[in-house]
């Protein structure tokens, strides 16, 4: 980012009622160059966002990909977040997030954000429910970046 230059707003998006299609058609109606995929564990049983497949199609559509699992929400968290209590999902996930490994990968997701054009993937489809929120905020306080969830 050069000194004067706008920053880009950092995008988030979830999956989880959507088909990879849509998705992408989403990321590319957004400007996003980038999608950073802050899931613990980078599979899925919904067709076209494991890993490998997600990131071959996003290179397909001009869309480049990187995986930060240090940014994942361990599994209390996950087991919390399925059930409904976001304010214990908040909590294991904020603890989580001051680990070293999680505090290098955000500050390498945040570098990223503010050169191109951003977007943090994960299943949850509302943002609010979702660890990337809280990565989101952390970003955006550091870049001084607004969020658009997609």
């Amino acid at each position: 980012m050069r000194a004067g230059e706008p920053v880009k707003p950092l995008a988030t998006i979830g999956y989880e009622a959507a088909t990879q299609p849509e998705v992408i058609g989403k990321l590319k109606a957004a400007g996003v160059e980038v999608v950073i995929d802050v899931r613990a564990v980078a599979a899925s049983r919904r067709a076209g966002f494991s890993k490998t497949l997600l990131a071959a199609s996003l290179a397909d559509a001009g869309v480049d990909y990187v995986h930060f699992r240090d940014l994942g929400t361990p599994k209390l968290g996950r087991d919390a977040a399925r059930k409904g209590h976001v304010a214990e999902m908040r909590r294991i996930f904020e603890a989580h997030l001051a680990e070293p490994a999680a505090q290098l990968q955000l500050a390498h997701a945040t570098e990223i954000a503010a050169e191109r054009k951003a977007a943090l993937l994960c299943y949850e489809g509302d943002a609010k429910g979702c660890h990337r929120r809280i990565v989101a905020e952390r970003i955006s306080a550091a870049l001084g970046c607004r969020i658009e969830d997609l």
